[in-house]
């Protein structure tokens, strides 16, 4: 592209453009980069207005499942845009939403029957907040607050961020949020109980042992079973990223604990909330995170991947129980009082059937495990790195945590800006990845190849070695 049409472009998006948890005195200033300006996409890339192709390594801010451009769900939404792209779900329905529940439901946990449509993430969270908080008014209880962990990130809308538990997010806001209580994060590589010394890898096989190794004694469930114990009879519901905590750094949770939260809300009688917007569909190497160990939640929310990476889309799934306290007489008000406008939104329906049509038909979960399997196998060679301290994967998802001491695990000064510094550099070598603080994320497309992870994960290795000159 003409270098003054470029350049104009980007004062015109200065000008005007408020982006998202982006600092805009540095997108003003090019630091650490200039605006890169996307024009298409294909497969596993982006392409810039210059035609220079970047390895797209974070999905596109997590949604994009089977690739830019998937023949097949291109041509599905075409013919839905020729019958009609949108119409209210107020008093209505149609053939997409229709096909899409009953495809949900067949996936989903067993226990979960109804679906409610929504549009984001932060949205699927709240529709659980609020039935569950009605829910227990139907049944006669005040329980009126929720239950959370450190670290948590669902949504930026009020509710989700007052479960949410990103300092950094959410502090500002704390003067609008509801109560909610807090256990520690399940953050292995930082748990103020483990040896002061890492000399250990993190990636316990179950929750036993990784206890004994790390010397914590599960101190991050203990406190859960603590707060909920004593609080139980006034909490609403507890809420949980299933095995990942991703939006905090790709937080992996040791094996087992996730079935002890869970049990533990089924022993208090405290209704369980799984966060699944990013771990839904595959990510993990199974369709859902709760199939790992076998959770039943009284709630799924999903989002981002469910259409393929196409249109906005949320869903939040629950048991006929907490669907059948909502009915009642029309003059008892017991309906739930929350929509949107663009609610179950035909075009989005459609591209979320043709991608489970895709990842059904295409047997795509069999051909990501050797994938995951080489994933891991590259990050095993990168964890020897010496600025290294910690590399946390769940399937396709990734945080590479760098740090100035291997052995204490001691960050540099988050002033160096290093994560973001990283990020930008690798765009020369014509990858594209995010960093939450200076801890790197991949966040990986299922179609991806083992030619492009390896891409990946190399030019990550290359960045990274250039810090040893500070």
């Amino acid at each position: 592209m003409d270098n003054k049409i470029k350049a104009r472009l980007i004062k015109s998006d200065k000008n005007n453009i408020w982006h998202p948890f982006t600092q805009m005195a540095d997108w003003i200033n090019n630091d650490p980069c200039a605006p890169l300006i996307i024009d298409k996409a294909k497969g596993s890339y982006l392409y810039d207005i210059d035609g220079k192709k970047y390895l797209d390594g974070v999905a596109s801010l997590w949604v994009n499942l089977l690739g830019h451009r998937n023949p097949k769900i291109d041509k599905a939404i075409k013919k839905q845009i020729n019958k009609g792209s949108h119409t209210t779900f107020l008093g209505l329905t149609h053939v997409p939403a229709i096909e899409l529940a009953k495809k949900l439901i067949s996936i989903l946990p067993k226990n979960l029957k109804k679906i409610f449509y929504s549009d984001n993430g932060s949205t699927a969270v709240e529709v659980a907040i609020k039935m569950a908080y009605q829910y227990w008014q139907f049944k006669g209880e005040k329980r009126q607050f929720f239950f959370s962990l450190k670290n948590a990130y669902h949504g930026d809308t009020i509710g989700a961020v007052s479960v949410g538990g990103v300092d950094s997010f959410h502090s500002s806001f704390k003067s609008l949020l509801f109560k909610s209580y807090f256990a520690m994060s399940p953050y292995c590589y930082r748990c103020p109980y483990r040896k002061k010394e890492i000399t250990f890898p993190l990636n316990a096989k179950n929750f036993k042992n990784h206890n004994a190794k790390v010397g914590c004694k599960g101190e991050c469930i203990k406190q859960v079973e603590d707060i909920i114990s004593k609080n139980h009879k006034t909490i609403a519901a507890a809420i949980i990223e299933p095995l990942n905590q991703a939006a905090s750094g790709m937080i992996v949770m040791p094996k087992g604990y996730l079935k002890e939260y869970a049990n533990l809300c089924k022993r208090y009688g405290v209704l369980l909330i799984c966060d699944e917007v990013a771990t839904g569909f595959g990510r993990t190497g199974k369709m859902f995170a709760v199939e790992h160990e076998d959770v039943k939640p009284d709630f799924a929310c999903l989002s981002k991947g469910i259409t393929g990476g196409y249109l906005p889309l949320a869903v939040t799934a629950t048991t006929n129980e907490i669907y059948n306290a909502f009915l009642g007489k029309y003059e008892e008000f017991k309906t739930f009082f929350h929509g949107h406008s663009y609610t179950a939104n035909p075009l989005a329906c459609t591209a979320a059937n043709a991608a489970l049509d895709i990842l059904k038909k295409d047997k795509i979960l069999n051909k990501l495990q050797p994938k995951i399997k080489h994933l891991e196998k590259e990050l095993t060679e990168l964890s020897k790195h010496e600025k290294v301290g910690d590399i946390r994967h769940c399937g396709v998802m990734v945080g590479i945590e760098i740090v100035e001491d291997k052995r204490t695990g001691n960050p540099y000064d988050y002033k160096l800006k290093l994560g973001a510094k990283i990020c930008t550099n690798m765009r020369k070598d014509s990858v594209i990845i995010r960093n939450l603080g200076d801890t790197l994320v991949l966040f990986l497309p299922l179609t991806i190849t083992e030619k492009e992870i390896s891409k990946i994960v190399s030019a990550v290795k290359e960045e990274i070695s250039r810090l040893r000159l500070l």
